[in-house]
């Protein structure tokens, strides 16, 4: 490519982007997350997909789409923690702990209380 239009694509600029902009979005992913092994893991797809996009990405917008990449993947690891977390809480709520026929002696000593309690005369 030309002098006057340098790409994202090619490495020294690609590596100049990188120092630039990795630390400051370390950080405000893992001020977001709270978790520093998440937010690296954030950067480096962020960075992974700058790459793989380099041709339709400008230099000026490289921190634009990385901020956007990194924040949208935290949100979508947010919302699968989320839905697994009520997926857990709904199968939990399903479960107990009593052996089967506990259960069903339970069944049939409720059943005989409602008998006794519709024979029951109306005084």
């Amino acid at each position: 490519m030309s002098e006057k239009n340098p790409s994202v694509c090619e490495s020294k600029q690609f590596e100049a982007i990188f120092k630039s902009y990795s630390k400051s979005l370390r950080n405000f992913i893992y001020y977001k997350s709270g978790d520093l092994e998440q937010s690296e893991d954030l950067v480096q797809e962020a960075f992974v997909k700058l790459w793989n996009n380099c041709s339709k990405v400008t230099i000026e917008k490289a921190k634009s789409f990385l901020y956007t990449v990194a924040n949208n993947a935290f949100i979508n690891e947010v919302m699968h923690k989320k839905v697994v977390l009520i997926h857990q809480k709904q199968s939990h709520k399903n479960y107990t702990h009593e052996s089967p026929e506990y259960l069903l002696e339970e069944k049939q000593y409720s059943d005989k209380l409602q008998n006794a309690i519709a024979n029951l005369p109306d005084k």
